[in-house]
């Protein structure tokens, strides 16, 4: 059997039928969040012409109300049939990718999309990112499913799925790359590369297709902020980094309120903030869904401080309570929203007091964006990406990474939790699960060494290991053997290996691959 020098990269195989798999996921994970997005935007249309329609006719707002009360307990049932499609999306994801939850793709495709476009036809504060990086994910799983391929490309295949589902939501195809990698997969290699780009490059064509070729937000900078002037950034990005780590705090803090409501079953708890909705409505109307009206005040003649500071409050206050109640849907778009005003506010002090040119306005809301998602998620790089493609350029890539790396290490000093981390690990709480504190937790794992395997034959030195393992024995019938490079291996061994548990699903597919049997692709 001749030497192989990567077992989990055949060139002529494995590679190139990733990059197949890439193009299919693309199509279906991009699919879904297409049709996904085009629900939700007709949703939001209908919610306020419904607005418009019933405003100051106390009959017609007392029907909408029960309507309301309708799609609270319509979406409370949803939930309810299908626990995982609640909330964001995106820390069920990260549960699947570490192997701790193994998620039904086809009740959380109805469910989510279902209860997801109620949501926002209710008016509730929440986005479609995150539930599309969902959608995507679990697209790609049926697609995975249904072609019958193996566990690790399902795997490379979910990754990829989700990154596309985000592309095609944001237009914004190198941000779903990088998402995937660094907030989900948390670990880079080619095989994996090239299988997301092949995705999101298809789910971004589909996405233009449809909506066009411009980003969800299109802001243009007139030209990049002075080096004189980057001390304000410095301040920024402290302020940032604080009202970063307070939005995580108050988003737990909501999910607590609720959960705290014993006497109210929690397929009902959903009605509240449909109730809560329907007072917005005709009050503050602004700061429903997710949240494009705000963003439509940013352009032109902007609102005063004490206004956007009244949105700004309003909207996250909004937030807080919709998505405490487990509704279907995310906070990414909302997060961006509240960015934008927390630069806006910002920059309009700051151009007020020091005399800047009045274009750089721009500058301060699309940075704060970056700034203020990269404290909360912590994955600065893609915040820097997705910035860079909602204004075509990287002109002001300094000024972001500025922002961005002082914003993370404040919110870091601070000890907040990224909040989809901190949501994972209530998620599995919830169903008697812990995900672990560090990767000092090992725990053992056997594999049988198939006779027409990569391994088989092989001196344990020449075989490339996946990362965050460490093998330990071979048992060869009654006999145990101490692992050592220059041990053997033969067919019907067992392998045990030590895993780092936060790894635990990318390293058991890998070693499966090795020590299976091959299959072509």
């Amino acid at each position: 059997m001749p030497k192989k020098t990567n077992l989990l990269e055949d060139p002529h195989g494995f590679s190139i039928s990733l990059v197949l798999n890439g193009l299919l996921v693309g199509l279906a994970a991009g699919g879904t969040a297409i049709f996904y997005r085009l629900m939700l935007n007709y949703a939001e249309n209908a919610l306020f012409a419904v607005i418009d329609f019933t405003k100051g006719n106390g009959l017609l707002m007392t029907v909408w109300f029960l309507l309301l009360i309708l799609m609270g307990i319509l979406v409370g049932r949803l939930v309810a049939w299908e626990g995982m499609s609640s909330g964001s999306g995106i820390p069920q994801v990260q549960g699947e990718m570490k192997g701790y939850l193994n998620q039904n793709w086809l009740r959380i495709l109805i469910s989510k999309i279902i209860g997801g476009t109620l949501c926002i036809l209710g008016g509730l504060s929440l986005g479609r990112e995150g539930p599309s990086v969902q959608l995507g994910a679990m697209a790609a799983k049926g697609a995975a499913k249904l072609t019958g391929t193996t566990p690790t490309k399902e795997r490379y295949m979910l990754t990829c799925g989700a990154g596309a589902g985000l592309a095609a939501a944001f237009n914004a195809p190198l941000a779903g790359v990088m998402f995937s990698l660094e907030e989900l997969q948390k670990n880079f290699n080619s095989s994996m590369l090239v299988c997301v780009i092949s995705g999101c490059a298809v789910s971004d064509f589909l996405s233009k297709h449809f909506f066009g070729l411009l980003p969800v937000f299109d802001f243009h900078l007139h030209s990049a902020l002075p080096l004189n002037n980057y001390w304000l950034l410095v301040l920024l990005g402290l302020l940032l980094g604080v009202l970063g780590a307070f939005y995580n705090f108050v988003m737990l803090k909501g999910q607590d309120f609720f959960n705290a409501l014993k006497m109210i079953p929690p397929q009902y708890r959903i009605i509240l903030p449909f109730l809560l909705s329907g007072i917005v409505c005709y009050t503050m109307p602004q700061i429903l869904a997710g949240g494009h009206a705000m963003i439509g005040l940013l352009d032109g003649q902007r609102p005063a401080v004490a206004v956007m500071l009244m949105l700004l409050i309003g909207k996250f206050l909004f937030s807080a309570f919709c998505f405490g109640s487990g509704a279907p849907g995310g906070i990414f778009f909302p997060m961006l929203v509240l960015g934008a005003y927390i630069g806006a506010v910002f920059g309009t002090v700051v151009i007020d007091q020091t005399g800047l040119e009045p274009f750089y306005m721009v500058n301060f809301i699309t940075i704060a964006m970056a700034g203020f998602f990269t404290a909360i998620v912590r994955a600065p790089i893609t915040g820097i990406l997705l910035i860079a493609e909602m204004t075509g350029t990287f002109e002001h890539f300094l000024s972001l990474a500025v922002v961005c790396l002082i914003s993370y290490m404040t919110a870091h000093l601070l000890k907040s939790e990224p909040i989809y981390e901190s949501l994972l690990g209530r998620i599995l709480a919830k169903n008697g699960l812990k995900e672990n504190e560090g990767p000092e937790h090992k725990i053992l794992r056997s594999f049988s060494v198939g006779a027409g395997s990569m391994a088989c034959g092989q001196k344990i030195r020449d075989i490339q290991w996946p990362d965050h393992c460490l093998i330990v024995t071979l048992q060869r019938g009654e006999e145990e053997i101490i692992a050592r490079g220059s041990t053997i291996i033969h067919p019907g061994d067992t392998v045990t290996a030590l895993v780092d548990e936060n790894y635990l699903g990318m390293v058991t597919e890998s070693i499966q691959l090795i020590c299976g049997e091959i299959q072509m692709p």
